[in-house]
């Protein structure tokens, strides 16, 4: 058992290349002090579920046996917010609470009073929760000082906001404000009635939405966006909701309106320049492949800040 939970933590962690992105922009300088920012993390550190904990959320380290809550490279910050839920689901606790129930009502010949039934729940909850399976999940993000960028892997709005405000929590003060303020809908319907910005390619994916009040959706996938019955739908005056595109031949993703990134793929011309680090050399690699997917996505956000002006919109 301690072998797989070995091999599961190396799978794991080999596989930190982000997968979705929540952008934000630093709207102040701030500074960061490596042992001001261990010590700051450390009062949140991760901890498992105790026996009567839903769950526990905390910073772990991004490296395999080490302390440090962080790793830098570049003046870009890495962090892990680690969850931990324990899984008790709720048709358990009711089918416990409905025996439960009947056999007080069987005894006494009177129904269980709703408050009463609140109270059995709660003992039935606090009886099964140390029996409870626990489950685990990650957060990673970065910080980059020098771009004014904050970068989250995570495909929800809320699981982002969750890994900003802990570091709030934690370092006081976190002054961001998403990529996009409004809606980008008008420039990607753009991109494909006229043309696409220089170094992104339109691929064969997208969502259309209606600005009407009915707010119809068409998704497409494996579909030419240049035929005669796509364009006909942005020419009724459908917009676009999400697309796919590759960048500079180094990556491929789902863009949203709101310039948020999903399904985030880093081509080989990219991977292939960490493979001669021996897959055993599990922190070397981790090291190599942060450093070369944050400058990335770095580059990957200097240039949505070009094409769609962030700068001047703060």
């Amino acid at each position: 058992m301690i072998e797989c939970a070995h091999l599961f933590y190396i799978s794991e962690q080999m596989t930190m290349w982000f997968k979705n992105l929540k952008l934000y922009q630093l709207t102040s300088s701030i500074e960061l002090s490596d042992d001001e920012l261990q010590t700051q993390l450390e009062s949140m550190s991760f901890r498992p579920c105790g026996s009567q904990d839903l769950a526990t959320m905390g910073w772990t380290s991004p490296f395999r046996n080490s302390d440090m809550l962080f790793h830098k490279t570049d003046n870009r910050f890495w962090l892990v917010l680690k969850k931990q839920d324990r899984i008790l689901p709720a048709s358990v606790i009711n089918n416990e609470l409905a025996e439960k129930v009947a056999q007080i009502e069987k005894e006494t010949g009177s129904p269980v009073a709703k408050k009463q039934q609140q109270d059995l729940k709660q003992e039935i909850v606090h009886r099964l929760l140390p029996q409870a399976f626990t489950k685990n999940s990650s957060t990673h993000g970065f910080i980059s000082l020098k771009d004014n960028l904050v970068a989250v892997d995570a495909s929800s709005d809320g699981a982002a906001e969750a890994f900003l405000a802990c570091v709030r929590k934690c370092i006081g003060s976190l002054p961001v404000v998403p990529f996009a303020k409004n809606s980008k809908q008008e420039i990607l319907t753009s991109w494909i009635l006229q043309d696409s910005p220089a170094d992104i390619e339109i691929l064969d994916e997208a969502e259309f939405k209606s600005p009407s009040e009915d707010g119809a959706v068409i998704r497409c996938k494996s579909q030419d966006l240049d035929a005669d019955e796509m364009l006909a739908h942005l020419q009724s005056g459908m917009l676009v909701q999400k697309i796919a595109l590759a960048w500079q031949d180094r990556l491929t993703c789902i863009l949203g309106e709101d310039l948020s990134v999903k399904r985030l793929k880093f081509t080989d011309v990219v991977k292939e320049q960490n493979e001669d680090i021996p897959k055993d050399e599990i922190n070397a690699k981790l090291d190599a492949d942060f450093t070369l997917m944050s400058a990335e996505v770095v580059e990957l956000a200097k240039a949505l800040r070009d094409i769609f002006e962030i700068d001047s919109e703060q």
